[in-house]
């Protein structure tokens, strides 16, 4: 399928973790290399001693990438690729684009071995993971099973590290797993029943990462730290304890020490803060190509700050190389104007998240009246109808999106017409008419509807403030709403804090996107669509709730809540396929009904800036976050400059 990724395809590899009995392998291919060749940039090292040849730094068997798909070619080494970030914080992008991990998503959002050379699956309960013999990190350090112990035992399992213990994924039934080191290059981790989780979030956009550079922590840990060395760095640090200290340094993520090892294909050699953030090659990255280059063939990335608003302006004026991050459909016309003159290609890869923007009520609100009324169905499918997403998609995207509630894509399986559909079709008297039945027939002056307390009903919508394609909607939205009798305001605010002020229930309402995977099947976890998560806008606390086990937040009260943490937990024990398949549709069938958030728009393009001569990036993709890390799942390690 090269290059192209027929959404109708499930994530086949997966099935393996279900059901009693299963056992299967995911295996990377076979294939090796016949001769490896040496990096051009890093020749003079190896002449003069400074580093090792490559077939020293390659692991025994290193990943082989076929470059045979449409438009793909073997590439040459060298050049640097310069690409923009709307903040610092942002270099992270590094790691998400990098996109080296245990298993990875391949292009058809299959789960494949990546660093691990092999997966051994069985019940769903128990994996075992084969390295790559020699693989090695980025300062050379073998990378083993000890990097793996190190992290169970000694971050994830220390309290001083990791008060609240070992991440959520890691707990079945509230239960750890049984941790094993079978060999220097197998480990293995066993549940006793099955998890369904584990694979997807090693494979994420944010992964979970199950390993450490132990080698270099260890030096900041107070187990195997020299006790005068370890106070001499928390001294020059200025940090109060070892944890404190270790936990900054541990930044595998985040990817803001420049110190700390890697297994991606560029390491930041820049400190924050700057706005300018450089990366060079990996000289131990553990991929090749078909004839023996090492990956990546790009020597450098280059990581620019600039404020996201004048992104799209840059990238249209030729000083990227590459550019998705900040550009949205809107900015489209200008790009295109620009093609020609700037030398750059704008291909449109299909966003798959359930919704391009959704707008979410915020049921755990501090505001007792309007926490009342964001929790009656009614009041939440007046404001649906009363949206006349039509024009939202001729004014915003010439017509070429979808009218549709935030619910699966006409290219999952599990697509149906009356989940798109339901309480979509724009019609304002009824929504008038829902709203009288509530009680809400009392205006002011000014024709606004008055709350149960005499207070004008004003809502104020939060959002993000990164672009204007969120602002633009939601003046289209507001003269709706106004035509029904609710004043709505625009107020946006820095991520950080908007985040903050949702989950204190301060914030009445907020945008995003809507369902991160739009495109799943029977066999990916339903997790979404039940309060399983604090990120999750529309019932914060009660996500917490299930985050913390318990500890933290409010157990869900209304009914249709706990009945879609029933159905994810029944998902979790389910027998069969067909089991699971029933349990997604009864979810998507309570999401239809009760429109926990209002979706507006799907099917939007993704316009993604290609500087000429840049190779092996496809003219037709997926964007999404995860699945997928957006330029991840197409490894832009292969990509290279032709000029």
């Amino acid at each position: 399928m090269g290059r192209f990724w027929d959404a109708a395809v499930t994530a086949a590899s997966l099935v393996c973790v279900f059901g009693a009995g299963l056992a299967c392998s995911l295996e990377a291919s076979a294939a090796k290399a016949a001769t490896y060749r040496e990096t051009p940039s890093l020749e003079a090292d190896v002449e003069a001693g400074k580093l090792a040849p490559v077939t020293e730094r390659l692991p025994a068997v290193p990943r082989v990438v076929a470059l045979d798909g449409e438009g793909l070619s073997i590439g040459k080494h060298g050049g640097q690729l310069k690409t923009l970030i709307g903040r610092a914080k942002d270099v992270r992008l590094l790691v998400v684009y990098g996109y080296a991990r245990l298993v990875v998503y391949d292009e058809n959002f299959e789960i494949v071995p990546d660093i691990a050379e092999k997966v051994e699956i069985e019940e769903g309960r128990r994996f075992t993971f084969h390295l790559r013999k020699g693989h090695k990190w980025s300062d050379g350090m073998p990378f083993s099973a000890e990097d793996f112990r190190y992290f169970w035992e000694d971050v994830a399992n220390n309290p001083d590290l990791s008060p609240a213990g070992p991440p959520k994924t890691f707990l079945v039934g509230g239960k750890p797993p049984q941790f094993e080191v079978i060999d220097a290059q197998t480990i293995r981790y066993t549940w006793d029943a099955p998890n369904p989780y584990f694979l997807p979030r090693i494979a994420g956009a944010s992964p979970m990462f199950i390993h450490r550079p132990s080698h270099y922590l260890k030096r900041f840990h107070e187990k195997y730290a020299d006790l005068e060395t370890l106070k001499a760095a928390l001294k020059k640090a200025k940090r109060r304890n070892w944890a404190a200290l270790h936990n900054r340094l541990d930044n595998m993520y985040r990817f803001d020490n420049p110190a700390l090892p890697t297994l991606q294909p560029w390491i930041n050699e820049t400190k924050p803060p700057s706005t300018r953030f450089v990366a060079r090659r990996n000289p131990y990255f553990h991929r090749v190509d078909a004839e023996g280059r090492q990956l990546p063939y790009l020597d450098s990335v280059v990581m620019s700050v600039s404020d996201g608003k004048l992104i799209p302006a840059k990238a249209g004026t030729g000083e990227v190389d590459i550019q998705a991050r900040s550009l949205f459909f809107n900015n489209y016309t200008f790009l295109k104007e620009n093609e020609a003159a700037h030398g750059f290609k704008i291909n449109l890869w299909r966003i798959a998240k359930g919704s391009q923007m959704a707008i979410y009520p915020n049921l755990n609100v501090n505001d007792e009246v309007w926490r009342k009324l964001f929790r009656d169905v009614r009041f939440r499918r007046a404001l649906s109808i009363a949206i006349d997403r039509e024009a939202v998609n001729e004014t915003m995207f010439f017509g070429l999106a979808d009218a549709a509630a935030n619910t699966v894509l006409q290219g999952s399986a599990l697509f149906k017409e009356a989940y798109r559909d339901a309480w979509t079709e724009y019609d304002p008297d009824a929504a008038s008419d829902l709203l009288d039945e509530i009680g809400l027939e009392e205006t002011n002056d000014d024709d606004i509807r008055l709350l149960p307390d005499g207070r004008p009903m004003e809502i104020i919508v939060e959002t993000a403030g990164e672009d204007t394609e969120q602002s633009d909607i939601l003046q289209l939205v507001e003269e709706n709403l106004r035509e029904i009798g609710v004043k709505l305001f625009i107020k946006p605010l820095q991520r950080t804090n908007l985040r903050n002020r949702i989950f204190a229930g301060l914030t009445q309402m907020s945008v995003w996107t809507g369902l991160e995977n739009g495109v799943p099947s029977a066999n990916t976890p339903p997790s979404e669509l039940a309060p399983t998560s604090q990120q999750q806008l529309h019932w914060p606390k009660w996500g917490q709730h299930y985050d913390t086990s318990g500890q933290a937040g409010d157990p869900p009260d209304l009914p249709e809540a706990k009945k879609l943490l029933d159905l994810n937990s029944a998902w979790l024990t389910a027998p069969d396929k067909a089991a699971r398949e029933a349990i997604w549709h009864e979810m998507l069938q309570i999401h239809a009904d009760q429109v926990f958030n209002i979706g507006l728009i799907s099917g939007v393009k993704q316009p993604v800036v290609v500087k000429a001569g840049v190779r092996n990036v496809p003219e037709e993709g997926i964007y999404n976050w995860d699945p997928g890390a957006q330029l991840g799942v197409y490894r832009p390690d292969t990509f290279w400059l032709d000029r």
